[in-house]
């Protein structure tokens, strides 16, 4: 994004960092690689630092991802480099951008940190950034802030058009920042595709010394392919055995899932037994931290918007900082013969923050009436308090019935950061 005239509204991510200024933390900026983290640390919040009275000189920056700064990827040269740098007791803020391309990153953070008047920020594209073992390493001080591609408000923000025409490329193009500057449709999808094959796939195969790419190649299709459908390793397994003629194990399957989990590309759900109130360990939950990337994975084909919907609702629940699980109700029917048997509903989403906590539904159409009472009965079901939604497509204003349940048109849930808490 440097070099370009229209700037993108990130004050989610922003006001995270402001919070966390001076904190005695080392801030771990983590996401997908070409989400915004560097655009985010070395523009937005440089800026908001200078306009507050910090020195230029006193914001050290290392983009550990440029060729020009390969040698500072030791760790010892590293922090000499910053170490020179600081000349006297003012506060300094130190931004290193990519910090996993430095193999002993935690040895040049804790010694940072042991500088009283420097203020550390570094940016990474793995979740083991932010292992068990490295954060013991940091000694618990560790502080996340995770950033993901432009949700649709930030998408809308920037967008020269109408909203609906903000949703229609949204929905397929999806927010990885550069895709705003991308003149046409073609264009954009041209920079998708090499985002997913020079950059994502080549990264997770150089990293974790996959020699079967191709193995890989299928897994991400499949994924993409069943976006926000119920699965597991052994039954995609059974998937490549019918499609692809191969051996490939379900452990390996697995394995391969963590790896793309690691690298932020995708996201797992797991069911939540809402009575029982415990988790159910499979089957899972996958959708991608960005519906673009799918879409284009499937060459644009498979362009369901109520299943892409649901993903974007997804993905705009864990920017809001929720953790986001699959809901599972089990009642009581009667059957035909007049015996009692019991069966599973499912709610979308179960979204819990701290001690807030609140059920989704994701439907694309409410219509017929019949609809409307197949979407709200898992909800109905559910005998606790806690606040309980519907969200359409469809222009609507917010109402609530006797059952408590809120119906909910879709860009007040997106363009709303309080919508919640109707």
């Amino acid at each position: 994004l440097f070099g370009v005239k229209m700037n993108i509204n990130r004050d989610i991510y922003l006001n995270r960092l402001i919070k966390r200024k001076n904190n005695g933390m080392a801030k771990v900026i983590t996401g997908i690689r070409r989400c915004g983290k560097s655009y985010l640390l070395f523009t937005l919040f440089k800026e908001d630092l200078i306009n507050t009275g910090v020195p230029d000189d006193h914001i050290i920056g290392v983009d550990l991802d440029g060729i020009e700064n390969k040698e500072l990827r030791d760790a010892t040269k590293l922090y000499a480099y910053v170490k020179e740098r600081i000349v006297d007791n003012h506060p300094y803020y130190v931004f290193l951008d990519e910090i996993q391309f430095v193999e002993e990153f935690p040895d040049v953070i804790n010694g940072l940190l042991r500088l009283r008047n420097v203020d550390v920020y570094v940016t990474g594209s793995n979740s083991k950034l932010l292992s068990t073992d490295i954060l013991t390493e940091f000694r618990g001080r560790g502080d996340e802030v995770r950033v993901y591609p432009l949700c649709f408000s930030e998408y809308a923000s920037a967008y020269q058009g109408s909203i609906d025409a903000a949703w229609k490329d949204y929905y397929t193009f999806g927010g990885m920042p550069l895709v705003l500057f991308r003149d046409d449709d073609e264009m954009k999808a041209s920079y998708l595709y090499s985002l997913f094959d020079t950059v994502y796939l080549r990264d997770i195969c150089e990293r974790n010394n996959i020699r079967h790419v191709e193995e890989l190649d299928v897994l991400v299709n499949i994924l993409a392919s069943s976006t926000g459908s119920l699965t597991n390793p052994s039954k995609i397994q059974k998937t490549f055995k019918s499609t692809q003629t191969s051996s490939i194990s379900d452990k390996t399957i697995k394995t391969y899932i963590d790896y793309l989990e690691d690298a932020f590309l995708v996201e797992s759900a797991q069911r939540y037994d809402v009575k029982g109130r415990k988790y159910i360990d499979t089957p899972l939950k996958y959708y991608f931290v960005d519906v673009g990337l799918r879409n284009a994975r499937l060459r644009f084909r498979q362009q369901e918007e109520n299943h892409i919907m649901e993903n974007i609702i997804f993905n705009e629940l864990l920017v809001r900082g929720y953790s986001v699980d699959v809901g599972v109700v089990t009642t009581t029917l009667i059957d035909g013969e007049g015996k009692r048997r019991q069966k599973q509903l499912e709610v979308d989403f179960v979204a819990k923050r701290g001690n807030d906590q609140c059920y989704i539904q994701s439907a694309f159409s409410m219509y017929p009436a019949e609809k409307a009472a197949q979407e709200k009965h898992s909800l109905e079901k559910i005998a606790d308090s806690f606040r309980k939604y519907v969200i359409v497509k469809d222009d609507i204003k917010a109402k609530r019935d006797d059952s408590g349940i809120v119906t909910m048109g879709l860009f007040d849930f997106l363009l709303n950061a309080d919508s919640l808490n109707v």
